[in-house]
């Protein structure tokens, strides 16, 4: 369908503009349904776009339908809200009821897999952001900084030891390891709050690391673990080493920025074969 508009549901932060520079460099145009809760308005000048509020489903499918839309990518930052806060209209409502309230209730990955249900339910295929831009996931190696000394890599197994456990539970793809201890994990505030956290309750002696790493279960078209300038500016403030992402399942969005941030603060950032690194530490 690369000649058909493609729709981006777009939270906060720049990079679902990004995506739609890069479907606009491929000769493909774009309609973006921009969350009211979440998106800077100015932001979206020159984009074709609308700005709905979050609990306004038919609106927002009415919308991308309007603008002839097949395809979706969901893109941007968002924090989780109560079904009250939402303010549901009467087709928010239909697709709560046939999806089930628990979905609100578990975590991100469960929440995102009921929204594409109910998208693709109206006609739409959801698709992943790497099929708009290939080169947002680094491949193994050293991105920034200087490489992770034994320490910090025995912190970066630490934490995607943590991360794995509780991964069947749907919480996190992050966590702030210092000195082997687990100093924060992600769970529904974001990784900004938890570097945030993490900041406070850091120890002396060498800095920590932050790790982010995508559950086994994760499906690739939805909230795939990010990192970018803001991460690492969370990461420099809270006084850590350096951060460490999954290889080929981690976003780094606005990469140049994102490394010369990095290597400007002497932060490492590197993108690791997880199970390979693994099977280092352990031997």
């Amino acid at each position: 369908m690369s000649g058909t508009t493609l729709g981006i549901i777009a939270g906060g932060g720049d990079f679902p503009l990004r995506l739609a520079d890069a479907a606009r460099l491929a000769g493909r145009p774009v309609f973006i349904v921009a969350i009211k809760e979440f998106v800077d308005p100015a932001m979206l000048a020159g984009y074709p776009h609308e700005i709905i509020r979050v609990g306004a489903g038919g609106r927002i499918v009415a919308a991308l339908k309007n603008a002839g839309v097949k395809q979706i990518v969901l893109s941007g930052s968002a924090r989780r809200m109560s079904i009250l806060s939402m303010l549901p209209d009467a087709w928010m409502a239909g697709a709560i009821a046939r999806i089930g309230k628990s979905v609100l209730m578990g975590g991100d990955d469960t929440l995102l897999r009921g929204a594409t249900r109910v998208l693709e339910e109206e006609g739409f295929e959801i698709v992943p952001p790497l099929s708009i831009r290939r080169d947002l996931m680094p491949l193994p190696g050293l991105l920034a900084g200087p490489g992770p000394d034994a320490d910090q890599k025995a912190d970066i197994a630490r934490g995607i030891e943590v991360l794995r456990a509780l991964a069947p539970a749907d919480v996190g793809q992050a966590a702030v390891i210092q000195q082997g201890l687990v100093l924060g994990i992600e769970a529904v505030e974001g990784t900004d709050a938890l570097l945030a956290r993490a900041a406070e309750l850091r120890r002396e002696g060498p800095g920590g690391v932050l790790v982010k790493i995508s559950k086994p279960q994760q499906d690739e078209r939805l909230d795939m673990p990010t990192v970018g300038p803001q991460t690492v500016r969370g990461a420099i403030a809270a006084g850590l080493a350096g951060i460490a992402i999954e290889a080929g399942r981690t976003v780094l969005a606005d990469r140049e920025e994102t490394l010369r941030l990095a290597d400007e603060a002497g932060l490492f950032v590197i993108s690791l074969a997880v199970d390979e690194f693994m099977q280092e530490m352990a031997g």
